[in-house]
């Protein structure tokens, strides 16, 4: 009887375990739309990528942040799931010769690479791919924020791929990359010369943009502000370089490029630095010099000592 209990009780586990609600991972609601689903993604993982979140679990927990989003942008992958949940789902992927989860790769890759690639439009970094261009910029921190380290969300403004981009396009074989069209020019009979123009209709190979697409009225992007994580720890440089890749603006048939944030160090009223020491100048009159003194400072972890 016992043993009958065990094994109900671990198949219910089980069976638990496996009956996953991709929209509570996301926090949204079954009527979210594809803009929601995309920004409710995008703030789990930047909270839970394990690059940025120590906690135990966290790993786990973006797994299945990343699945619930593979899983809910794509509309036949949510029309399958709202209909017959998970495990119809992983039926369904494997009929299709899919697989499912994440084809036995790594869910993490290099830092942000998942998050920020077009959500879905474009996935890892294929050899070829053309790249949006990288940016940096200046983070300026006090000498104190250097010395005991600090948290930051820095906000940035990037473009973004409109959410139903790929609607707006059409196929063309003269579209050989992003920007790149081929102009055939006849020089005699039999005789054909193909050259590269630029032609910003085209967005990756074999397609073009359709000016005017309804489902896209702003155009191939829109501006968005995130909140990138930035972690400075105790004993940063003046000059140290924090990466996040797959960040910068998007466009259709490329990968975004990488966010640099480039520490620069401000002066402080009392101490300077050089290297790993600190200093600071204190004037005693003549005095004090002969006879002694004792002097109460505040070091930049707002701990005072004592000079004598």
């Amino acid at each position: 009887m016992s043993a009958r209990l065990l094994f109900l009780s671990l198949l219910a586990a089980f069976q638990l375990a496996e009956c996953v609600d991709f929209y509570k991972v996301l926090g949204i609601s079954r009527k979210a739309n594809q803009k929601e689903i995309k920004k409710a993604y995008r703030q789990k993982s930047l909270e839970l990528h394990p690059d940025k979140n120590p906690e135990e679990g966290a790993a786990e927990k973006f797994a299945e942040v990343a699945r619930a989003y593979e899983v809910l942008s794509d509309e036949e992958k949510k029309r399958v799931y709202d209909q017959r949940g998970e495990e119809g789902l992983k039926q369904h992927e494997q009929m299709q010769g899919q697989g499912g989860g994440f084809g036995g790769g790594d869910p993490f890759g290099s830092m942000f690479e998942h998050m920020f690639n077009g959500f879905g439009n474009q996935r890892g970094r294929g050899h070829g791919e053309q790249k949006t261009p990288d940016v940096r910029m200046p983070l300026r921190l006090t000498l104190q924020q250097l010395y005991v380290g600090v948290n930051l969300e820095v906000e940035y403004l990037r473009e973004v791929l409109c959410v139903n981009w790929e609607d707006c396009t059409r196929n063309s074989n003269d579209c050989q990359g992003p920007g790149i069209k081929v102009q055939r020019q006849q020089l005699a009979p039999g005789f054909v010369q193909q050259v590269q123009i630029r032609d910003d209709r085209c967005v990756s190979r074999g397609k073009m943009w359709r000016d005017g697409c309804r489902a896209c009225p702003n155009g191939k992007t829109e501006t968005e502000k995130i909140e990138v994580p930035v972690e400075i720890p105790a004993g940063t440089r003046h000059g140290e370089d924090f990466a996040f890749q797959g960040i910068t603006d998007e466009k259709p048939g490329m990968i975004a490029g990488d966010l640099h944030f480039v520490v620069v160090e401000t002066a402080h009223s009392a101490y300077s630095r050089d290297g790993d020491n600190l200093y600071t100048t204190v004037e005693i009159p003549l005095v004090d010099a002969l006879t002694g003194f004792k002097r109460t400072l505040t070091h930049l972890d707002n701990k005072n000592f004592v000079v004598t």
